[in-house]
């Protein structure tokens, strides 16, 4: 009996957590009410490494981790689009990357351009994006064998992750959640995308039934 107690506890305050870590806007829905279609553009990532890596090599492998989210997201949604019967498509992220290329926008120079010129540019009505700090390599991978100790000394923390959509008509934020990435979290970028997003889903805006209910 402790033990169902201890993990109804466990499992609520995770929700909680969750839910503190989600913001939407309150005008979401009048902002929202003709979207169709969003992109999802590579996530810019800053990361501090424990081992020694020079300034290029670091801006390669920063680069590398942002187009495996804008991979991992895309795979995400195209699992739960039928079951999920999001009120939005998503545009094909190879598509996405080609017409940014052909406008010279590339993961270099792409947060220098502002919501709307990039809804713009790419035919879309809004933008999901995000940041991502690390002190490890996501993509390749992290250490699955670790104790309990790891929580309390930190070495179980890997970093931070933030996904915001954004409006491209006005550039106002939609709605963003935030997450810290850890051993519990998953173990590789598909891992962390899919758990955290599923801890997410109650609250993703573009539910139907969540817009049903809201209603």
């Amino acid at each position: 009996m402790k033990k169902i107690v201890f993990v109804f506890v466990l499992f609520a305050s995770t929700l909680t957590m969750a839910q503190k870590n989600i913001y939407e806007s309150i005008r979401f829905d009048e902002f929202t009410k003709d979207h169709e279609i969003l992109a999802i553009v590579p996530f810019i990532a800053h990361l501090e490494l424990k081992k020694a890596v020079d300034r290029e090599e670091l801006s390669i492998l920063a680069e590398k981790e942002g187009y495996a989210v804008q991979n991992a997201l895309e795979t995400y949604f195209s699992k739960r689009k039928k079951r999920k019967k999001f009120s939005v498509d998503f545009q094909n992220i190879r598509n996405t990357n080609a017409i940014l290329a052909q406008n010279n926008i590339n993961y270099d120079n792409i947060d220098t351009y502002t919501t709307q010129e990039l809804c713009k540019i790419l035919d879309v009505d809004g933008v999901i994006s995000g940041n991502l700090n690390l002190n490890i390599l996501l993509s390749e991978g992290v250490p699955t064998d670790f104790s309990i100790l790891d929580y309390f000394s930190g070495d179980a923390n890997y970093g931070r992750i933030g996904v915001k959509i954004s409006d491209g008509e006005t550039g106002k934020l939609l709605w963003k959640y935030e997450n810290e990435i850890s051993k519990k979290t998953g173990k590789n970028t598909t891992e962390l995308i899919d758990k955290m997003m599923k801890t997410a889903s109650r609250k993703f805006p573009y539910d139907r039934e969540k817009r049903r209910n809201r209603n």
